[in-house]
């Protein structure tokens, strides 16, 4: 059998379970080795060799199944003690090895620099302290997630990306959400973005700071002359302004009220320029 058809008769059988389910059930139901396919299985996403979406055609596509695991590794394993440096950690699921990472070009600085077990980190990436990437998530080849940033579970940061200090790339299973957050290649991130449930940022797309991206937000395409969710269109230049609400007809509201909305306009040389600065100071630090 194959890893996919394995994992999902671990999902069948862990949902069809009375109660909370255990690894000796799940095992006589299906006679799956638990443990070994759950330790292939994050090998797996570690590797790249699976993900939790991806593109087809165009469009993201999401993989029930690696997500249907990736639950799997919290349901199915007990929490255990690890050690990391003089710490003491209590999860389910420990970190990954960094080890070999400068063997590929990536640093991941001291100290606070959390990699999750099942989490994908491609090639020249830069890892500043403190940041986490969850399990699951992908971060391509040559990113950079900067001081007190998150990258949640499955998220899928691609590649060349800046991510800004203090953003937060939202995961898929806390709250579990449908489909992953999509953060394309070249995209950067200035500091404090938000980006969460299932947002998708375009390609090339220069993010202002304090920038909140979620499908409950309009974001207002002066490019193309629309108003969409859930996702910015590639090489645009996008930043917060504010819109009249109906809230403001209240009595309570003196003078009107105001809620947040993103304004995507086209991507200025200007732009280019200082993004293409920042890079270059990043190469030599």
């Amino acid at each position: 059998m194959s890893l996919e058809s394995d994992v999902r008769a671990l999902s069948r059988a862990a949902d069809s379970a009375q109660g909370t389910p255990d690894r000796s059930t799940v095992r006589a139901a299906t006679g799956i080795e638990v443990g070994a396919t759950l330790d292939a299985f994050l090998d797996a996403l570690e590797t790249g060799e699976i993900r939790a979406a991806e593109p087809v055609d165009g469009d993201w596509t999401v993989n029930e199944w690696v997500k249907q695991g990736v639950l799997l590794n919290f349901s199915l394993r007990d929490i255990s003690a690890y050690e990391r440096g003089d710490t003491v950690y209590n999860d389910v699921v420990g970190l990954a090895n960094t080890a070999e990472m400068g063997g590929r070009g990536t640093r991941n600085t001291p100290d606070g620099t959390v990699v999750r077990r099942g989490a994908n980190v491609g090639r020249d990436v830069i890892l500043m302290s403190p940041s986490f990437v969850n399990i699951g998530a992908r971060v391509g080849d040559g990113s950079l997630v900067d001081s007190c940033d998150t990258v949640g579970s499955c998220a899928q940061v691609g590649e060349q990306v800046k991510l800004g200090a203090n953003s937060l790339v939202g995961g898929v299973l806390e709250p579990v959400e449908e489909v992953p957050v999509v953060v394309e290649d070249g995209v950067s991130l200035g500091a404090g973005c938000r980006v969460t449930s299932g947002f998708v940022v375009g390609e090339n797309t220069v993010v202002g700071e304090n920038t909140l991206l979620t499908p409950r937000v309009p974001v207002y395409d002066l490019v193309e002359e629309r108003v969409i969710y859930g996702r910015l269109p590639p090489n645009r230049r996008a930043f917060t302004r504010y819109v009249e609400s109906s809230l403001g007809d209240h009595d309570l509201f003196d003078g009107g009220a105001y809620k947040p909305a993103v304004v995507a306009t086209h991507l200025e040389a200007e732009t280019l320029d200082a993004t293409a600065r920042e890079e270059a100071l990043r190469e030599q630090s």
